[in-house]
């Protein structure tokens, strides 16, 4: 049995978006899924889209996800260097590039940006439009030997093109796809190493895909029309093809692929809107997966054990934020009381500036009740000070309350309240359930219009006497008295 070996290959252009952050989720679970090694390489190739400190942010994602690499620039097994340019610098990609020119299967490529652009040739795009494609013509292939050494020792500009047939066909085969095969005539030369002496990022992956002995690759679908090429280099170098595993695409729930702009397009975007990592990670992986058995809520541990790369869907994935709105209050409600509290103490804090109010007990009534942390402010901001309200809340139907009847209620409690010192919980509400069996009402009756009275709000996360504990006696007993004074006007 070969050992699993998969890789997370990001560029550093930023935040990690979330069809990023999925790649890494099932590169990492199909490697642990088998006991296998699972690699970070860092391929910064790209110099126009590199972003100052975000190899940082993929490292601090990486480890707050918990998908742990085995091997990577902070962890040479002997397959280093793990970042590309450091790979380049060293001449691993120069070096195999021209072995492929040894082999005949690359060329130099002497052409200027004006040459080039006479092969620019506009063509349908599928939608009833037109765009423009560049397909080389193989005209630097035809170079004597001695016109090639020569434009190189005058310094000339190159690049190096991968020398594809025009005859015949190429298939690519994809775990999810299956067999996928092209006319060889509509594969282009590509470029292998740009001028600046980088590597195009198809052939760096090609080529630290086989060094690093890479059995599993996991990409977006997007760029499985392109994969024949890989084959081509493969089988031009004499290589084992590892296994492709071409994800669906992640949409928006109007279709649309998800971008920057939906706001929460990103890891960090999600941490930033009050959503825990466990619940983001949870929800990610069932972007385009489903387990055996359905279940939705599942720990990194149950992901490891019950992943099965054959079961990625080949439809479009919807990012619908609603279900991970659900899920992460799912994951909220199962969490330890002292961890929601600390967690939560930032939120509760910037609602509630009175010091002297327990947020340890509204940390507790608002637990089972959000389904992010920023949910908190708006529920228990009554709690900083009363709310303007219209006294028409007091009204209603199933409690059979109204504003006279609300007044009358409230005027009856206050002497009550006020000749009560223990304002617990437990002994408030069984100081108004005498009051209510006395009188003869339905619990609503009372405590509805109790609870907006001390509250100001129709909704809350907790009953009137949770309230009033919370907000102790003197301020309970002025918020029933301006409760009284807006009923009477």
């Amino acid at each position: 049995m070969v050992k699993i070996r998969t890789r997370y290959a990001p560029s550093p252009t930023g935040r990690m978006h979330v069809g990023n952050l999925r790649t890494a989720l099932y590169e990492f679970l199909i490697a642990k899924h088998e006991g296998g090694d699972f690699l970070l390489r860092i391929e910064d190739t790209d110099q126009e889209r590199y972003v100052e400190g975000a190899t940082e942010i993929i490292y601090r994602t990486l480890e707050k996800t918990g998908l742990i690499h085995d091997e990577g620039p902070d962890k040479d097994k002997g397959y280093g260097p793990y970042v590309q340019s450091e790979r380049q610098k060293a001449g691993i990609y120069m070096e195999y590039a021209k072995k492929l020119i040894d082999k005949g299967e690359a060329y130099y490529c002497f052409c200027d940006q004006e040459r080039l652009a006479t092969l620019v040739q506009e063509v349908d795009d599928g939608n009833g439009g037109k765009k423009e494609i560049s397909f080389y013509d193989k005209h630097c292939l035809h170079l004597s030997k001695e016109e090639v050494e020569k434009n190189l020792a005058e310094g000339k500009p190159f690049v190096i093109r991968q020398n594809n047939p025009t005859e015949g066909t190429t298939t690519f085969h994809d775990e999810l796809y299956g067999d996928v095969t092209v006319e060889n005539k509509e594969l282009d030369d590509m470029i292998l190493i740009k001028s600046d002496g980088f590597p195009t990022y198809n052939f760096a992956n090609v080529v630290d895909d086989h060094l690093m002995e890479i059995t599993h690759v996991v990409r977006g679908n997007e760029y499985i029309s392109s994969s024949p090429k890989y084959n081509r280099l493969y089988e031009a170098f004499g290589w084992e093809v590892p296994k492709y595993i071409h994800c669906p695409l992640i949409t928006d729930e109007d279709h649309h692929k998800l971008s920057k702009r939906s706001g929460h397009s990103s890891f960090e975007d999600l941490i930033e809107q009050g959503f825990l990592t466990e619940a983001v990670v949870n929800f990610v992986a069932l972007l385009g997966w489903s387990p055996e058995d359905n279940n939705e809520i599942m720990s990194l541990d149950d992901l490891i054990r019950k992943f099965d790369y054959h079961r990625i869907s080949k439809s479009p994935a919807v990012f619908d934020f609603t279900k991970l709105k659900w899920m992460n209050g799912e994951y909220l409600k199962a969490m330890d009381e002292d961890k929601f509290f600390e967690l939560a103490k930032p939120y509760l804090e910037k609602a509630v500036t009175n010091k002297n109010l327990d947020l340890k007990k509204i940390a507790a009534m608002v637990k089972t009740r959000i389904e992010i942390f920023p949910d908190i402010e708006g529920m228990v901001d009554f709690f900083n000070e009363l709310p303007s309200y219209d006294t028409a809340i007091y009204a209603h139907k199933k409690m059979k309350t109204n504003e006279e009847t609300s007044l009358e209620v409230l005027k009856e409690v206050l002497p009550i309240l006020e000749a009560h010192e223990d304002y617990t919980n437990d002994s408030l509400y069984e100081l108004l359930s005498g009051y209510i069996k006395e009188k003869g009402y339905k619990n609503g009756y009372v405590l509805w219009p109790v609870r907006i009275a001390v509250t100001g709000k129709e909704m809350t996360p907790c009953g009137a006497t949770e309230a009033m504990e919370v907000l102790g006696k003197e301020e309970t007993i002025n918020r029933i008295k301006k409760g009284i004074e807006l009923l009477e006007k």
